[in-house]
């Protein structure tokens, strides 16, 4: 990762963010995650964009997406099922909590509803609070901190968990 980091076109990235992405990248390929050595167009998100989905395997289910803007990154993490892990949410630090009860990605009803179902809508209830969010803008850490890399980390391990095989001899 380091070295892709280096290529011209990444100049415009702080060595900070820089220095979030490498470690980061560290992290989450310990958890068998990878992005697949391609750092790719942003679209609309950003100016590029790392997307992270579990290696060695068919199916590509995106687990995080870090973007990459001008000025900024955005650490994007791609979670289900929010109410199998309530206690976890209801008892994480405040900067991950936020991301989960704030304002931020609150669902607008845009009526993209098919059978009164919205594919994009995130429901769940943290401290007794029904929240819905829109998919399309959930989760995301503006700026990640360094500092706060081992609960991202922690965060990703209480979604994805994984699963010890056994060893057959």
């Amino acid at each position: 990762m380091k070295s892709i980091l280096t290529e011209e076109r990444f100049n415009f990235i702080s060595d900070e963010n820089k220095a979030f992405i490498i470690a980061f990248n560290d992290e989450i390929t310990k958890l068998g995650y990878g992005f697949g050595g391609n750092i790719g167009s942003g679209y609309c998100w950003g100016n590029y964009m790392i997307i992270y989905s579990k290696t060695g395997v068919k199916s590509k289910k995106v687990v995080a997406r870090i973007y990459i803007r001008e000025n900024s990154i955005i650490l994007r993490l791609f979670l289900n099922k929010l109410d199998n892990h309530r206690d976890y949410l209801e008892n994480s630090q405040k900067f991950i909590k936020d991301v989960f009860t704030g304002e931020y990605g609150k669902c607008n009803h845009c009526h993209n509803d098919k059978g009164g179902i919205c594919r994009f809508r995130k429901t769940y209830t943290i401290d007794n609070n029904y929240i819905e969010k829109c998919n399309g803008i959930t989760f995301e850490f503006p700026e990640p901190d360094i500092n706060k890399l081992p609960e991202y980390i922690n965060l990703l391990k209480e979604f994805y968990s994984i699963r010890k095989t056994a060893v057959t001899k």
